[in-house]
């Protein structure tokens, strides 16, 4: 009875994760390091930009990571000298070996710099009494993403996975068919031989 019990157990603990292995997930309140891909200037003319592009790094101080093929977008805006990144979008290229999984949608989280401050201590290049007029942030400059919630995505369809599995058993066929051909001419000049 205790043997049947731990069969059923280790079932039901192994066949989650199993079913798991095709969704990136990562807890709510996660940590995970980013840095910009370009340099991002914003001033008092243009105190705010859509669509920055940020990118996973490696960052001891970071609670989670993505995988390293990965592109946030996010939207930026200038207040007291520190910018303020929302991020709203997540697609990565998870790779197992030949395997390549792709995972895209929405995502919610918000700027932290090190300092644990919310927004990032961009660089002010030009102030006044006011205060920042304008500020960079460059890539060298990694900051992290605090996620508002759980984050779950699916793996979704990647054709081009499928196009390059269709190539390679044609070609394992053709390959066949020509190892075929081969043998069948040999034999055939083994019999005019005799």
């Amino acid at each position: 009875m205790i043997k049947r019990c731990a069969y059923l157990l280790a079932i039901g603990l192994i066949v989650p994760h199993l079913a798991m292995s095709d969704t990136l997930r990562l807890p709510s309140e996660s940590r995970i390091a980013v840095q910009v891909i370009d340099t991002l200037m914003l001033d008092t003319a243009t105190p705010s930009r859509a669509n920055v592009l940020l990118k996973p790094v490696v960052d001891q101080g970071a609670m989670h990571a993505l995988p390293a093929h990965c592109l946030i977008t996010a939207d930026a805006r200038l207040v007291e000298g520190r910018m303020r990144l929302s991020a709203n979008t997540l697609t990565c290229i998870g790779v197992m070996g030949d395997t390549r999984e792709i995972f895209s949608d929405e995502l919610s989280a918000a700027a932290y710099d090190a300092d644990g401050e919310f927004g990032v201590d961009a660089s002010c290049i030009a102030s006044s009494d006011q205060g920042c007029q304008r500020a960079e942030l460059r890539p060298e400059h990694a900051f992290h993403l605090k996620l508002g919630k759980a984050l779950a995505i699916e793996a979704q369809d990647n054709p081009s996975q499928r196009l390059n599995e269709q190539r390679r058993r044609a070609g394992q066929a053709s390959d066949t068919q020509a190892g075929d051909t081969q043998a069948d001419d040999a034999a055939d000049a083994t019999g005019e031989a005799n």
